[in-house]
């Protein structure tokens, strides 16, 4: 099985910024165990600029472009060195791929990207990719990496797209405010009024909420992909998703 999963900045970091070591070392350690199992990882990963922010010592996230590209530059550094030491550890080698809207949207990069990405993968590498923060000012400013694993995800023609985010999946309603809200445990057709009950962006340091969390599904849906949102506090409940196991939620492709 082909399984992108992306990770978001609130999972990777403390609301400080800086790394949550714990979690982050028990994500790798699970993604390493579910490679092991025979199955072809590809991560996509957020936490440059939170990751920036905290080791500048930064009190918030910054608002203007270079700051903001100075902390990716600053913590794309550091969260690439904790993936290649922890996921080393379990003998597997990371690649590092950076890219844009543009890489995507172009027909002749968007080729060339996925070339590279199915290399990898043939020579047991785990990629790792992130948006290219420090040069794509675009891409800080209306960019996310729910969208982006969507579309990795459609790339690689993956099986799963598994989303780890600091919410057990969608909900009737915001259960940070309504304590009557249910989880809804599937999803076979995005709705307008999903969308409009979505809300806006999500953590602080973070640039998705569950808004772009539905557009993803939608691109993963169209493209054949089956997409589940869970809670990435416990990175074990990885395992219950690539098993089949009902958690989160999850949203059926047409296939």
């Amino acid at each position: 099985m082909k399984i992108t999963v992306k990770v978001g900045t609130s999972t990777l970091t403390h609301k400080t910024g800086r790394l949550n070591i714990r979690r982050v070392e028990e994500l790798c350690k699970v993604l390493s165990d579910v490679k092991n199992a025979g199955h072809d990882i590809v991560l996509v990963s957020s936490g440059a600029i939170g990751m920036g922010v905290g080791k500048l010592n930064m009190a918030d996230k910054p608002q203007d472009m270079p700051t903001k590209q100075a902390a990716a530059a600053v913590g794309q550094c550091e969260l690439m060195y904790v993936y290649d030491n922890l996921f080393q550890e379990y003998n597997h080698t990371v690649g590092q791929i950076l890219i844009t809207g543009e890489d995507l949207a172009d027909s002749v990069r968007h080729e060339n990207f996925t070339n590279t990405l199915n290399r990898l993968l043939e020579l047991g590498a785990l990629p790792i990719i992130n948006e290219n923060d420090t040069i794509a000012t675009s891409e800080i400013a209306v960019g996310d990496n729910d969208t982006l694993g969507a579309l990795v995800a459609a790339s690689v023609k993956s099986d799963l797209f598994i989303v780890l985010t600091d919410i057990d999946g969608l909900y009737t309603a915001d259960p940070r405010r309504d304590p009557n809200a249910q989880l809804i445990s599937e999803v076979t057709e995005i709705t307008k009024e999903m969308l409009q009950g979505a809300g806006g962006q999500g953590s602080s340091l973070g640039t998705g909420g569950m808004a772009t969390k539905l557009s993803a599904a939608k691109i993963a849906m169209d493209a054949g992909v089956d997409m589940i949102i869970v809670n990435g506090a416990s990175p074990e409940i990885i395992y219950d998703a690539v098993d089949g196991r009902s958690v989160g939620t999850r949203f059926i492709a047409k296939k």
